[in-house]
C-alpha cells in the first residue's frame, strides 16, 4: 500500500514540476516578446548588426548563408556569444564604459576618413531641445542679414531640370550669431523655427544653380510636423524620409540627396582660416546600417578629398554611425548618392557659412560634371 502511495506521490510531483517549468517558460517568453527593452532586439539592432544576425540564422537556413558568402569574414560563434552575454567587445575597450559614463556614447564613434589633427572631440553632437523651443520663430540679426544679402545675385535662369535634392531633417538647427546671440554660453539656444539651417540649404541651392546644376531645396518645418503628429525628436528621420520619397517619385532625374545639419560643438572645433578667409568646417556622416553604405562612403570620400585639396582643413572627414542612440540609416538606403552634411557649429556666422557653402558647391559641381562627361 505504501509503495502505491509513493508512486502516486512521485507522479504528482513530476507533473507539478513539468507544469511549473512549462508555465515559467511561457511567462518568460511573453515577458521578452512584450518588453520595450527586449534583450535580443537590443543586441541585434544596436551591437551585432543585421548581417551578423543573418549569419546566425543561416545555420538553420543555408540559402541565407550562400547569399552572404564573401561579404565579410566568417562569423565567430565564441566572440559573438561573448559579446551578447557580456556586452563587451574584445577589440574595443570603450565597450567596458560606454553605458556607464553619462554622455560617453556621444563620442563612441570613429572617423573612418579624417583630416590631420581630427580627434574624437571633433565628433558631431546632436541636441534635442524641448518642442516649445523648436517652434519659436525669430528674425535674423541685422548684421548677419546684411552679410547674407551682400555679394552679387545670380544672373540668368535656373536650370529647369533638378538633379540635387537638399533637405533638413533637423530644420530647427540654427547658429547663435544669426539669432543675435553671438558668444552665448548655452549651445542649446541655437534653435529656431525660421532662422535656421534651411537658410544654408537655400544658399547651397543657389550656388549649385550658378554652376549649372538644378537644385530643389525643401524647407519643411520638421518641428511643426512633429508637433502635428504628436511625435518626439527621434522621429524626425521618419518625416524627412517621406519628403525624400515624395521628391524621388515626383522627379526621376534627382541624382544627389543632401541632408544639411548644424553641429553642436563650439567654434574652436568648427572654424578654420583658409587662404586668409574664415570657413565653417564640414563633417560627412554615413549610416553604417544602410544598404548603400559603400556607395555613400565613396561619394563622401570624393567630396572630402576635393574640398581639402582646394581648401585645406575645411573637411574634418567622414564619420560612420551605427548602434544604440543613433539612426544608423539616415535615409541613405534610398539612394547611393545620399549624405548627411554637418555645416559648422553653433558659433559660426554668416560669412563663414557662405564661404563654406561656396566651397561645397564647387566640390559637388566637380563630381557632377565629371559624371556627366562619363555618362555622355
Amino acid at each position: 500500500m505504501n509503495g502505491i502511495l509513493i508512486n502516486i506521490y512521485k507522479k504528482i510531483m513530476a507533473f507539478l514540476m513539468i507544469l511549473v517549468v512549462t508555465t515559467s517558460m511561457f511567462l518568460l517568453a511573453g515577458f521578452i516578446s512584450s518588453s520595450n527593452i527586449s534583450f535580443f532586439k537590443f543586441k541585434v539592432n544596436g551591437d551585432i548588426g543585421a548581417e551578423t544576425f543573418l549569419r546566425i540564422i543561416s545555420y538553420e537556413n543555408p540559402l541565407i548563408g550562400h547569399a552572404l558568402t564573401g561579404s565579410s569574414p566568417d562569423l565567430s560563434i565564441a566572440s559573438t556569444s561573448f559579446k551578447l552575454i557580456t556586452n563587451f567587445e574584445m577589440n574595443d575597450i570603450r565597450s567596458l564604459i560606454r553605458s556607464e559614463i553619462p554622455g560617453f556614447m556621444a563620442f563612441d564613434s570613429n572617423f573612418l576618413i579624417a583630416d590631420e589633427g581630427v580627434t574624437f572631440t571633433d565628433i558631431p553632437i546632436e541636441s534635442a531641445p524641448p518642442m516649445e523651443v523648436l517652434l519659436q520663430e525669430r528674425e535674423m540679426a541685422a548684421k548677419e542679414l546684411e552679410e547674407l544679402n551682400s555679394g552679387g545675385s545670380a544672373t540668368g535662369s535656373a536650370p529647369s531640370e533638378k538633379s540635387v535634392f537638399i533637405y533638413h531633417t533637423h530644420s530647427w538647427e540654427s547658429y547663435l550669431p544669426l539669432l543675435g546671440l553671438e558668444g552665448a554660453k548655452n549651445a542649446n539656444e541655437a534653435v529656431d523655427g525660421k532662422t535656421n539651417i534651411t537658410i544654408v540649404g537655400e544658399l547651397l541651392g543657389k550656388e549649385l544653380e550658378k554652376r549649372g546644376i538644378g537644385a530643389s531645396v525643401d524647407k519643411t518645418n520638421i518641428g511643426q510636423e512633429l508637433d502635428k503628429k504628436g511625435w518626439l525628436y527621434h522621429k524626425s528621420y521618419d518625416i524627412s524620409r517621406s519628403l525624400v520619397q515624395s521628391a524621388m517619385s515626383g522627379n526621376s532625374k534627382l541624382e544627389y540627396f543632401i541632408d544639411l545639419h548644424r553641429d553642436s560643438v563650439r567654434k574652436d572645433s568648427t572654424t578654420e582660416i583658409i587662404h586668409n578667409q574664415p570657413y565653417a568646417k564640414l563633417v560627412f556622416v554615413i549610416g553604417e546600417e544602410n544598404k548603400n553604405f559603400q556607395q555613400n562612403l565613396k561619394f563622401a570620400n570624393e567630396l572630402h578629398k576635393i574640398l581639402n585639396k582646394n581648401y585645406p582643413g575645411i573637411s574634418k572627414g567622414v564619420l560612420p554611425k551605427k548602434g544604440i542612440g543613433v539612426d544608423g540609416i539616415y535615409n541613405q538606403d534610398l539612394h547611393s548618392n545620399s549624405l548627411v552634411v554637418e555645416v559648422g557649429g553653433v558659433d559660426n556666422d554668416m560669412k563663414e557659412l557662405k564661404n563654406t557653402i561656396e566651397a561645397l558647391a564647387e566640390a559637388i559641381s566637380q563630381i557632377y560634371w565629371e559624371a556627366e562627361e562619363v555618362n555622355g
